[in-house]
Formats: C-alpha cells, structure tokens, sequence
C-alpha cells in the first residue's frame, strides 16, 4: 500500500447503530485472529452482539469460531464481489451473541479483482453500512499485509486495534502500520482512529517482553493497554478444536487475560458492561 489513490471521501452514515474496529497488523503471528476471537467472544459474554468479519484468505477466525471449510458457503469474498448482500452472510456461531462473515481462499483473488471494481476501497464499508444491523460491535479480522483488503477494513473502521506481540521487531512493524493509518485517515476516512495496542505473547521469563511492552508504553502512553495477553499453551491449542480459547479453557491465564481486555475496551470506549 505504498501508493494510495486519493479518492472522494463517503459521507459517514447517521443511523450507525455499532462500533466498526479493524483488527489489524501487516506483521503475521502476532496475535491478530486469536485476539479478535476471544475479544469477541469476551463481548459476547458480558451481553454485547457482536459481529466478526473473517477478511482473512487464510480463514483463521472462522476456524476458531467452529466453521469448518465445508461451512463456508456463502463468505466475505461473496460480500466483497457485490454477489450477496452483508446480511446474506452472516452465520450464527455456538456462542450466543457473536456472529461471523466467514472467510476462504477466494478472498486471494479480491485483492486483484478489486482493483477494477468501483468504490474499490469502500467495499465493506458500504456493505456495512447497507446491512444496518442490530450489533454492538463489528470486529474485522484483517490480512497480515497492507493491500486493498486492509485498506478496505481500515476505510470501514472507526477505530483499529493493534496487537501488538512482545518480541524483537515489533515496534518497527508498528511504525508502518501507523504510517498506513495516518495516510487512509487523510485520504479515505477521516474519523479513523488509533483505539488502542494490545500486548500479545508476553512472556515474563523473558527480558524482551518486558522491553518491548516498556518500549511501545513510552512511545504510546496510554494508548497501549494495561491488560497484556501471556504467551499460553492453551490459547494456542484451542483453534486445532474450532474454539476460542474461552470455550476451550475459561480458566486459564489466556481466557483470563481476554476476559479483563474486554472490560478495559468497554471501559476505554465509554459502554456499560450491561446491555
């Protein structure tokens, strides 16, 4: 995403019931899908309809949300290409309040086929907006790479939400993700906004991790959170049984830590726990 197109800048809808937050950082393995599924489910938990859009290729997110290949009939690549509408698309997961826009390998594909569609950059932003539906939050899953399907995510979003994992290099990839951020706010969607850097895989055995979380605090103060998610086998175990972490393990420090970042993002965007 080294050149973006300037582009006309689509009036925000007024009737916007729900928060849209792109889930995003062009740097894989950090955390992304695990964090926006067990957020989600977190949400879920305390009350909050919460819906995910899988706009991943690799799938990941509707994996961990129990939807196997041979589920995914109707996807976010059907919503991108204009074939169904937003609402078309949506599937009911096992946990009550969270539904899911599913994902396959077909969105490979979007990313050069969008280039000649109209509104290239406002696909699922236009999606959304049209679906209007009833949900507190709308959680996307973003790719780990800055092309159009992020672009298009980033246009969607009021907010992004970065995790952000603890180890060498972090910060670099952060700078270029702000940068993106920056650039899309100035030419796609002015109300964008840095909600806030999640620390994913901390490991407090190791020296790093706790460079790196000084590190991002003192580049970002407060807009890194205080809730930091541990680096823990069964958070990584619990995508191979089509789960959040959650429901796999609701006691265990990974599902803990999700649990109390949930309550600080309701508490940092201002929601009752309470619906």
């Amino acid at each position: 995403m080294s050149d973006l197109p300037t582009t006309t800048v689509p009036e925000i809808a007024e009737t916007k019931r729900h928060r849209v937050y792109a889930i995003a950082n062009q740097k894989g393995g950090v955390g992304k899908t695990t964090t926006t599924i067990n957020l989600a489910t977190a949400l879920a938990a305390v009350g909050k309809r919460v819906l995910v859009i899988d706009l991943d290729p690799q799938g990941n997110a509707s994996t961990g949300l129990g939807f196997d290949q041979s589920d995914r009939t109707v996807t976010a690549y059907d919503v991108l290409s204009g074939a169904v509408p937003l609402r078309q698309a949506i599937r009911h997961s096992v946990i009550p309040g969270l539904d899911l826009v599913t994902s396959t390998v077909d969105l490979l594909g979007a990313e050069i086929e969008l280039i000649d569609m109209e509104r290239r950059s406002f696909r699922v932003r236009d999606a959304v907006e049209a679906a209007d539906t009833d949900h507190d939050f709308v959680l996307i899953d973003c790719p780990p790479a800055l092309g159009l399907l992020t672009l298009n995510a980033l246009a969607a979003a009021d907010a992004v939400l970065v995790p952000l994992q603890c180890e060498f290099f972090a910060l670099e990839g952060l700078s270029q993700l702000l940068r993106t951020v920056d650039r899309v706010k100035r030419n796609f969607n002015p109300a964008l906004e840095l909600t806030g850097v999640v620390l994913t895989m901390f490991d407090k055995r190791n020296n790093l991790s706790e460079q790196v979380a000084a590190d991002a605090r003192g580049h970002l103060g407060d807009k890194v959170y205080d809730t930091i998610i541990p680096r823990n086998v069964r958070i990584s175990e619990a995508p191979s049984h089509g789960k959040p972490a959650l429901l796999y393990d609701h006691r265990c420090a990974g599902s803990l830590a999700y649990m109390a970042l949930a309550k600080e993002f309701l508490r940092r965007e201002s929601v009752p726990l309470a619906a």
